[in-house]
């Protein structure tokens, strides 16, 4: 199955190319965007967009990835990127990176919403899950509006420059699998 581009009322979500790794390399780059993220290093070195978009081609090929371009519905520029990474026994985590010159305009949240859906609906996904280090609540709050629900901290979950940091893990199941 090829991926499909997914739609929203302001964005489109689509397959990334080869012809998006500056851009990436760019917005991806600025350290705002580490902070946030717990696989986005800093710095984001010449030529990791460009290898970074071929596993994720990759990784949509063999079913164990869905990486989405976000981009502007009316002009089709690239402002970040979202996926459902770790596809595995009808899971998948939620992760995501925006530039730092769209934040705060809701635009997180409109594509993780859609992920979601697809997800769920369409590939057949159980759960959903996502994590972010616990310095920043900024993407604890876009999961929770993409209906994630907060679960636990993970103490010494990840390490970071060396220091171990905690992570907020959150999570949605199927809305059939929802007991009544």
């Amino acid at each position: 199955m090829r991926q499909p581009t997914l739609t929203t009322e302001r964005l489109l979500l689509r397959p990334l190319q080869l012809a998006d790794a500056p851009l990436i390399q760019k917005l991806a780059g600025e350290p705002e965007i580490a902070l946030g993220t717990t696989n986005v290093p800093y710095p984001y070195d010449s030529g990791m967009a460009g290898q970074w978009i071929g596993r994720s081609l990759a990784g949509w090929d063999n079913g164990t990835l869905a990486i989405f371009a976000i981009a502007l519905k009316d002009t089709e520029q690239l402002i970040g990127c979202i996926g459902l990474h770790n596809i595995k026994q009808h899971s998948a985590q939620l992760g995501f990176w925006l530039g730092v010159p769209f934040w705060g305009q809701g635009y997180c949240t409109e594509a993780a919403r859609r992920l979601v859906d697809f997800g769920f609906f369409d590939l057949k996904l159980s759960r959903i899950f996502g994590q972010h280090r616990r310095l920043d609540p900024k993407p604890g709050k876009v999961l929770e509006r993409a209906g994630l629900s907060f679960v636990r901290v993970k103490p010494d979950a990840t390490r970071v420059n060396r220091i171990t940091e905690d992570l907020s893990y959150y999570e949605a199941t199927h809305p059939s699998l929802i007991e009544i």
